[in-house]
């Protein structure tokens, strides 16, 4: 029972993490829609509306439930939370400076070590309050699978690098300011993952005390912690559309508007995949949940690319490349599977 409980966890990462990878594809379909509209429709469905209207569809007396937390255990959340959107807004600027592939090699270098280690060595809440340590069997396993990984993401990193240089050519300054910008956001970008680790422990049993079940409490989690990324994302969007005088766009194109919510609607699926599978896995299902979604997101994000004609043109050695980044990273979570049948109690 537990040993199942744990392949459907693996299975919901890998399905949140591969559409991690395209949830943003919609967007290319948009005819009017730049960046700020469609990120200021996903957040209000995707990061508000629907994990509100799901938690009090599913949890009984949700209200009650949800005013018995600690309102440290919100703040913390939501400052997590608000540093993932803050990474957001500056993956945005990091894109025009020095690129994709090279602004996800820098996020995945710095990000991963640190979603990976930090609940084993400062532990979670709830289920991950008993994780394993780096030092156990199951923690070196997990540090093996995060090299091979890192070695993945560094090819993929270098491949995509050099299929954008042609296009690229930024000044100096800006080359540093993207390269500055990039390392932020490589740290900010755990928020959403530690919104969730160091909060679901107390909220996820208030919800279930008052009859929710495992479904209804995880969304209730992201209802309670999402908010504080939401307002950064929703606020750096007004921002964009107020200096481009872009609000009158947002009602002038139904097709855009249908496509926005697509990607809130996306986006939703995918925190919900994050957090049940992230529970189901168990104790080490932080730091094995962390680098399955971000295997699998750099996976399928290159599919897309292909899928989408953006790597035509690019050469042998770059799809070479970027073929033994995807290998590495299957490997990877190969092996990510074996710590999670080592932690087994």
């Amino acid at each position: 029972m537990i040993e199942s409980s744990r392949m459907a966890g693996f299975a919901l990462l890998v399905a949140g993490g591969t559409l991690g990878g395209c949830w943003a594809v919609p967007s290319k379909w948009m005819r009017h829609y730049k960046l700020e509209q469609w990120l200021f429709i996903m957040a209000l469905c995707g990061q508000l509306a629907l994990p509100w209207a799901a938690t009090f569809l599913l949890c009984p007396n949700a209200t009650e439930a949800l005013r018995s937390v600690s309102p440290a255990v919100l703040a913390k959340a939501n400052g997590f939370s608000a540093v993932w959107g803050a990474a957001n807004a500056m993956f945005g600027m990091c894109l025009a400076r020095i690129g994709f592939s090279l602004t996800a090699g820098i996020m995945a270098g710095i990000g991963l070590p640190l979603g990976v280690l930090v609940p084993m060595v400062l532990k979670g809440s709830g289920k991950f309050a008993d994780a394993p340590s780096p030092a156990s069997s199951a923690g070196m396993i997990v540090l093996l699978a995060m090299a091979v990984m890192l070695a993945g993401f560094f090819l993929a990193a270098l491949a995509g690098h050099e299929r954008e240089k042609a296009s690229i050519k930024p000044s100096a300054g800006n080359f540093a300011t993207g390269l500055i910008l990039a390392v932020g956001v490589g740290v900010f970008q755990i928020g959403l993952s530690f919104a969730f680790v160091y909060s679901q422990g107390p909220i996820m049993a208030a919800l279930a005390g008052h009859g929710a079940g495992q479904a209804g409490a995880t969304i209730g989690v992201w209802a309670l912690t999402m908010p504080g990324g939401a307002i950064v994302n929703i606020i750096f969007a007004a921002c964009l559309l107020s200096r481009k005088n872009g609000w009158r766009i947002m009602i002038e194109s139904p097709r855009d508007l249908g496509l926005g919510f697509l990607i809130g609607l996306i986006f939703f699926v995918i925190i919900i995949c994050m957090g049940m599978g992230m529970c189901l896995i168990g104790p080490l299902g932080a730091s094995v949940g962390f680098g399955v979604l971000q295997a699998f997101q750099l996976i399928s994000s290159q599919a897309a690319g292909v899928l989408l004609g953006e790597w035509k043109g690019a050469g042998a050695r770059p799809q070479l490349r970027m073929k033994w980044a995807v290998a590495l990273m299957l490997a990877a979570v190969l092996i990510l599977s074996l710590a999670r049948a080592d932690s087994s109690p």
